[in-house]
């Protein structure tokens, strides 16, 4: 992400929240419309095969892994938008449906071809996973009972962005139109209406910034406060 976009808390002028503090609103457009679901939204720099076996590799190459089966009845939706006339592509696409209530219902994974999923995604574990996401970027770890979507009836179509090499903790509720900065990490159990800066690991019901993985990503505030002994480093007279 470049210092110049309006997301990116670093960029000149603008407040970066600090150790303690609620997440900010989310910045982007609220959208109002759903994907249209008309075309292939797999990584284009990576034939459909190759994404598969790449796939596999990152789960640990186990076809045990709900995870991969998951990911890979996710690409086959996205794989089939390419067969044109649409009377060619119904049987797959009834197919598609078939596999995608199989990992629903035996796995408890619901991850529809609509959100657009990045490469090396590892999916750990199974049940009461809701990957409402508008994207989920690359090398993000997801675990069981986390779920994604939005956040109010009236804007059913908000939905996070998951940006690249997020690490999200087990029963994590991510929710609205939101940006999950890349290199953060979610907290087991943390509820996130808000958006999360790059590197920051954030927690608790509504989540808070717990701290910062890079000191450059922090106020001189923060820095200081991070910085500063707790009471029980402080030199005890005697």
């Amino acid at each position: 992400m470049s210092h110049d976009d309006p997301l990116d808390p670093r960029r000149e002028g603008a407040h970066v929240p600090e150790v303690g503090d609620k997440l900010p609103p989310p910045r982007r457009p609220v959208p109002t419309a759903p994907p249209d679901g008309k075309t292939n939204q797999n990584p284009k720099d990576i034939s459909f095969w190759e994404l598969v076996r790449e796939d596999f590799r990152t789960h640990d190459s186990s076809l045990a892994e709900p995870g991969f089966w998951a990911l890979f009845v996710h690409r086959f939706g996205n794989a089939r938008m390419d067969l044109r006339p649409r009377i060619l592509r119904m049987p797959v696409s009834l197919l598609y449906r078939a596999m995608r209530l199989g990992v629903l219902w035996g796995w408890g994974i619901q991850l529809n071809y609509t959100v657009k999923v990045g490469r090396r995604v590892r999916i750990w574990h199974h049940g009461g996973m809701v990957f409402g996401a508008a994207e989920i970027g690359d090398d993000v770890h997801l675990r069981q009972n986390t779920t994604f979507g939005s956040a109010r009836l009236d804007q059913r179509f908000a939905k996070p962005v998951i940006e690249s090499r997020v690490d999200v903790g087990t029963g994590a509720v991510i929710l609205g139109h939101v940006t999950v900065g890349h290199d953060s990490v979610i907290a087991a159990n943390a509820v996130v209406t808000g958006d999360v800066p790059p590197y920051a690991v954030v927690g608790g019901v509504p989540a808070r910034i717990l701290k910062y993985l890079r000191p450059d990503q922090r106020s001189e505030r923060s820095n200081r406060r991070a910085a500063e002994p707790s009471t029980s480093q402080l030199p005890q007279s005697t």
